[in-house]
């Protein structure tokens, strides 16, 4: 499973991650591990943005829901920058818009966003080969429930709905012989 449809840059004030695909449970992963490496080196804030993505499921909020919680930590914010309506929708029916600033009027890069894309476009990283596309089946079960288990834990409708969810993916990682 190979990943293209992450691209990345660091700017000055944040890492800008733009997906031009679906976010799934596929690209999350590597959504994870770069923003891992930003957030390691000092980095506060992460800016996804979802103007060409065709929608996200689950893992991949559940991820963005991780990694908020972390640059809120830090000091810093997670923000998603043009989400599609159903996009938008997807995040708001999880609860994600109370830890992710959802498409800010007055965000720090709103007024120079197309000049942020364009620097992307012109000096983007591809994340193939980073993160989730090499990932064990094991290492992908573990990350799928972590996504998953931070959802439940937004609220009480997540915890009901992701419930089963977690349990079928411990009872993979214990087939496997991993106790996570």
């Amino acid at each position: 499973m190979t990943d293209t449809c992450l691209t990345h840059h660091t700017f000055s004030d944040c890492l800008w991650i733009r997906c031009t695909s679906r976010g799934s449970f596929v690209n999350s992963p590597t959504l994870k591990s770069l923003a891992d490496k930003y957030l390691e080196q000092g980095g506060k804030n992460l800016v996804i943005d979802l103007e060409m993505c065709s929608g996200i499921d689950s893992t991949f909020m559940g991820t963005m829901a991780g990694l908020a919680n972390r640059c809120l930590s830090a000091g810093g914010s997670l923000q998603v920058a043009s989400p599609t309506d159903r996009t938008r929708q997807a995040m708001e029916s999880l609860g994600l818009d109370m830890l992710v600033d959802i498409d800010p009027p007055d965000a720090f890069w709103h007024a120079d966003l197309e000049e942020r894309r364009r620097e992307l476009a012109d000096d983007a990283h591809s994340s193939e080969g980073t993160g989730g596309t090499h990932m064990s089946e094991v290492a992908r079960t573990r990350h799928v429930l972590e996504a998953h288990n931070t959802l439940r834990s937004m609220n009480h409708k997540n915890a009901e709905t992701f419930g089963y969810v977690c349990e079928t993916l411990e009872e993979d990682l214990m087939r496997h012989g991993d106790d996570h």
